[in-house]
């Protein structure tokens, strides 16, 4: 057992891209949850917090916790497995599958993927009895996700201000602080994006961000947004 604890960062090291493009959308609530539960030093809480980017708030966060060893590193992801980060980052669904890459992790990792593979073969298979199967498809009526509103966000030009107060209804107070919270252009958009995804809950679908921005003066152009209306 002695090269688990190693694994353990080394897993999260694995992890470190993605993570940090997920949790930037919210890199003080993650930090205060970590905070929380002791997974940093008083110094290196006060370093993290001084970040002057979320990007870069949470990168100090990864690297400073992986530093402090798999104690802290497995706190933390115990942490990004607890439901209100879950809730907060969809996308960090993935993070529940992660398991040390140790033998009998390996071994359960790899039942939990049959299961997974079975009960989604059988969901379709009974969906498919009730819908012919060029009817399985979303056509954008589910809830936006984060990636993309990732990607819409690079779609975003100079006018995102804009589009953000006429299209998305966002007061200019909110966008004025978006844009002091964020320094790169990307960042500030998602975040705008994110904020009205938050605002308009179980409304957020891909469907109605689309509609939203395809109309007026400062539409988006089609082919960069369409692929809301695709399946899922």
């Amino acid at each position: 057992m002695a090269e688990e604890p190693a694994a353990v960062v080394q897993l999260l090291r694995l992890q470190k891209a993605k993570l940090v493009e997920i949790l930037t959308a919210d890199a003080d609530f993650v930090l205060q949850h970590a905070d929380s539960r002791c997974l940093l030093s008083e110094h290196g809480y006060q370093h993290v917090k001084h970040c002057r980017t979320p990007s870069a708030k949470v990168t100090e966060l990864l690297d400073h916790i992986m530093q402090r060893g798999p104690g802290a590193a497995q706190g933390l992801l115990d942490l990004l497995k607890e439901p209100d980060l879950q809730k907060t980052f969809p996308m960090l669904d993935f993070v529940k599958d992660l398991y040390v890459n140790t033998v009998s992790s390996e071994k359960k990792e790899t039942k939990r993927k049959r299961r997974t593979k079975n009960r989604k073969r059988t969901e379709v298979s009974e969906l498919q009895d009730i819908i012919p199967t060029k009817k399985i498809c979303s056509s954008g009526h589910g809830l936006v996700t984060e990636k993309q509103l990732m990607s819409v966000a690079r779609a975003f030009g100079k006018s995102w201000r804009g589009i953000g107060r006429q299209a998305l209804g966002i007061p200019s107070v909110k966008l004025e602080q978006i844009e002091e919270d964020n320094s790169l252009h990307v960042e500030r958009v998602f975040a705008m994006l994110r904020y009205w995804s938050k605002v308009q809950r179980e409304k957020a679908t891909a469907a109605h961000l689309h509609s939203l921005l395809s109309q007026g003066d400062e539409a988006l152009p089609p082919e960069s947004i369409d692929f809301l209306l695709e399946a899922d």
